[in-house]
């Protein structure tokens, strides 16, 4: 056989050796294609939960998040979480739950139960307030009365009436109970410092005041109170405010004058005229502004009550 032929020859083996491996590779292919095509099914499919509901959305992880703390037995903790309840205005569930905490046996949950409805303005919460408002913790009594006043229900004037005077008024009652505490100048500043902040107003009372304040002090709670009053529709609120420009305590005697003078009542200028005289000059200039303000204000006749806002 020539040269050739045999390379030929050799081309063609080749060759056929070739086509029979890819037959045969054809021939494993098509036996195995079922069980590959299978897997690449399988591998190809996003994974799916077991829960038959799918994933949790971000709001229903949420509630579950808060529910599950509401019920922890750490006191601390479910008052951190009923406090988070007063920022859903329109929540049946949290505005049920506030409630239910305001019976909680321990008193921090029960404040912050109290806070949060008013937070949450919860108007059909307030019958529970103003029963929460013969609560044996005076930190309780504060937090439901000022949620009644964001509610504008004025029973919760009372109860900063009494806490300014150490004074029932006499048709009432709400807080009989209580009085003692309220008098207590040790307890009232334990509430001022330790649990009052959340609800008491001393924001608007200024920064000279809580620079000498002490602990054995009880004026910022009284102070809070006198500015509480400045809206209090009844006259002896008026009168409780008057009196207070001559308190002991100077920071109340201020808070007092703040107060008049957002209540609006020109009637009152001679009744506080003293306390330009005041040997504290923060007074003596809460005094002098209170005085040009209300002095620039129409005279009323048959003044009776604070003018709403």
């Amino acid at each position: 056989m020539s040269q050739r032929n045999w390379s030929t020859g050799n081309r063609m083996l080749a060759l056929g050796g070739m086509a029979g491996l890819l037959s045969l590779a054809g021939i494993s292919a098509r036996g195995r294609s079922p069980v590959t095509s299978g897997l690449l099914q399988q591998t190809a499919q996003p994974k799916t939960s077991s829960d038959p509901k799918g994933p949790q959305t971000a709001n229903e992880k949420a509630w579950t998040i808060l529910r599950g703390v509401l019920k922890e037995e750490n006191a601390d903790k479910r008052a951190r979480a009923v406090h988070a309840l007063g920022l859903l205005p329109g929540s049946a569930e949290a505005e049920k739950s506030a409630v239910v905490a305001l019976k909680d046996p321990k008193p921090n949950v029960r404040v912050a139960a109290a806070a949060a409805l008013g937070s949450m303005r919860a108007e059909s919460a307030k019958g529970d307030l103003e029963e929460a408002l013969g609560d044996t913790e005076p930190s309780v009594v504060l937090a439901a009365a000022n949620s009644l006043l964001l509610l504008h229900d004025d029973v919760g004037y009372d109860t900063y009436y009494e806490v300014l005077t150490g004074e029932k008024r006499a048709s009432k009652g709400l807080i009989q109970e209580q009085l003692d505490t309220l008098k207590n100048k040790k307890k009232m500043a334990q509430m001022g410092f330790e649990e009052g902040i959340g609800f008491i107003p001393f924001a608007g009372i200024g920064y000279e005041i809580f620079k000498t304040v002490t602990k054995n002090d009880s004026s910022p709670v009284r102070a809070a109170a006198a500015k509480k009053l400045a809206r209090a529709p009844e006259p002896d609120a008026a009168e409780a405010l008057v009196k207070a420009t001559t308190d002991k305590n100077w920071a109340v005697r201020a808070a007092a004058l703040e107060a008049i003078a957002e209540r609006g009542d020109p009637t009152l200028v001679p009744k506080i005229t003293s306390a330009l005289d005041d040997e504290k000059d923060t007074v003596r200039l809460t005094a002098a502004a209170c005085i040009v303000h209300l002095s620039t204000l129409p005279q009323r006749t048959n003044v009776t009550s604070a003018p709403k806002p």
